[in-house]
């Protein structure tokens, strides 16, 4: 039996993270740390039926013999030094900050601070499952993708595996308010939010460009880099995430082969939910699953010079996006059946 910790137990992936655990038969909880919370039941924060403490971060240092990995939930920047401590006591970790999935350079660049800890990044293997699986197994130190690039990731990786890609692609996406996390900000406010739909960081602007651009880059066999048109909307719902992605293939490739190209890098895969020609992917496909749903749509083929196919892919933020694939991961590195406590 594995016991975890939780570093940031009381936001919207650290709550997730305790009810996937509580699913999972061999793992339990060890610990829980909120700084704002701290002194308080779980129970006291979040409507749960469990009364765990939650203890400050500064405590759980000192209590690393109690759990077997600790699954970080903690802000970006803020698990640099956590991750240090822990990894010098022999413990598992699974960051789900920003902190580890970049190189140094990239992460400087996206997230306009240096990085304190740039001896670690490439002991990190970053836990994107189907992608990922083989430098997974045995991980000591997990960095989480983030949730958009989780699905424009999974949406596109078997056309740059094939080196069908387009050089450019134009991404869609859309998300539920508690990708934002709960701070509380103007934009996600329940008056600002209900009834409307919010563009924000359009352009090349989105830190998440990053991590679509250090996966799909590397898996094309050409060694050809993209150019990603990203725009990220605010949906008003709670939970989801759907991605419309817009590409074209080389000439000569045909509807069957990119669908048999799909089937083929997604076969056995326990999560990937691969729709059929005539259905297209909704959030309904994936919410509270850690499944990602993919439609593949041949576009309008008297436009010539449009794009050839529009690929949605949809999963759900706080799981495939984050807490499931967390757990997803963590069950690879530690030889278990990656199923486990996930659905």
């Amino acid at each position: 039996m594995f016991r975890a910790g939780i570093a940031g137990a009381t936001g919207y992936t650290g709550i997730e993270l305790i009810q996937l655990i509580h699913r999972h038969p061999q793992m339990t909880v060890g610990w829980l740390t909120s700084e704002s919370n701290a002194g308080q039941p779980i129970s006291a924060v979040h409507p749960v039926p469990w009364d765990y403490p939650l203890i400050p971060l500064a405590e759980a240092l000192q209590r690393t013999g109690d759990v077997d990995v600790v699954f970080l939930c903690l802000p970006h920047t803020a698990s640099i030094e956590p991750v240090r401590a822990f990894q010098a006591t022999g413990v598992r970790v699974v960051d789900l900050s920003a902190d580890f999935r970049l190189q140094s350079a990239a992460y400087e660049k996206w997230y306009r601070v240096q990085h304190s800890a740039p001896d670690l990044i490439p002991q990190f293997v970053y836990g994107l499952c189907e992608v990922n699986r083989e430098q997974l197994r045995g991980a000591e130190l997990i960095a989480n993708p983030g949730c958009y690039p989780t699905s424009v990731n999974l949406g596109l990786y078997p056309l740059a595996r094939a080196g069908w890609l387009s050089r450019k692609v134009i991404i869609d996406s859309k998300s539920g308010v508690s990708g934002a996390g709960r701070q509380a900000k103007l934009l996600y406010h329940f008056v600002e939010a209900n009834e409307n739909l919010t563009p924000y960081n359009i352009g090349y602007r989105h830190r998440h460009i990053s991590e679509v651009e250090q996966v799909l880059d590397a898996a094309d066999p050409r060694g050809e880099a993209h150019r990603y048109y990203f725009t990220p909307h605010l949906l008003p719902v709670n939970r989801g995430i759907l991605s419309t992605m817009y590409v074209s293939v080389p000439e000569g490739v045909s509807a069957d082969d990119v669908r048999e190209r799909y089937a083929e890098t997604y076969a056995g895969e326990p999560f990937i939910h691969l729709l059929p020609p005539d259905q297209i992917a909704t959030l309904r496909h994936v919410t509270y699953t850690n499944r990602c749903a993919i439609s593949i749509t041949p576009a309008n083929p008297e436009e010539p010079d449009g794009p050839d196919y529009i690929i949605v892919a949809t999963i759900d933020n706080l799981i495939k996006g984050a807490s499931g694939q967390a757990v997803q991961a963590f069950n690879i590195a530690a030889g278990l059946d990656e199923t486990l406590g996930l659905a």
